[in-house]
């Protein structure tokens, strides 16, 4: 399954990615903000694509899209949608931010599940990843509220989570505010 536009195309990781999943993972900030192994090897990115992306397809349980520049090859990126919780994640290469990649492939996995149906979208990061709280504003959810994250941390320990609720049909999911803390240095609100 593909999804495509101006900038990303989007399709299912495969091993001929390993590298490239290798290298991205070990920017200190995927380490930081994902539950990742770490050190993070070729393995470990073998292990990804073997055992959940082709066995989330065929359960119905996890989408994973690799994240492409138009016209690439290379993987730049993954997005995921686990229908479970009908929520998303993501992460992008350091080379890749800043270009529009993510908030085109969120924008495209967020109309991809509406049209199969969902109601709404669930989003969280861990507390303190601005960057992820950017692409989840630009893309129309709603801020929520801070709790315990649904996916501790790497050590099996609760996280807190900053988190947020995307409607198919565009209304707003809550009356709060995204906190100041949610915003990197240099953001408007």
């Amino acid at each position: 399954m593909t999804l495509t536009s101006a900038r990303v195309h989007l399709d299912v990781p495969t091993r001929a990615d390993v590298a490239a999943i290798t290298e991205a993972c070990q920017d200190p900030a995927i380490v930081r903000w994902t539950t990742i192994p770490t050190p993070y090897t070729a393995r470990d990115a073998t292990t990804f694509v073997d055992a959940l992306v082709g066995p989330g397809w065929a359960s119905d349980r996890e989408y994973t899209w690799a994240i492409r520049r138009a016209g690439s090859t290379w993987l730049e990126g993954i997005v995921g949608y686990r229908t479970a919780n009908r929520d998303l994640g993501f992460w992008l290469a350091p080379s890749a931010r800043g270009a529009g990649l993510m908030h085109d492939a969120v924008g495209l996995v967020l109309d991809w599940a509406f049209g199969q149906g969902a109601p709404d979208v669930y989003w969280e990061c861990y507390a303190g990843n601005t960057a992820s709280a950017s692409v989840a504003r630009a893309a129309g959810f709603s801020y929520t509220g801070t709790g315990e994250a649904r996916i501790p941390g790497r050590d099996g320990a609760p996280t807190t989570a900053w988190k947020g609720l995307r409607r198919a049909d565009g209304s707003p999911a809550s009356d709060l505010a995204w906190p100041a803390e949610t915003f990197a240095a240099g953001d408007v609100g």
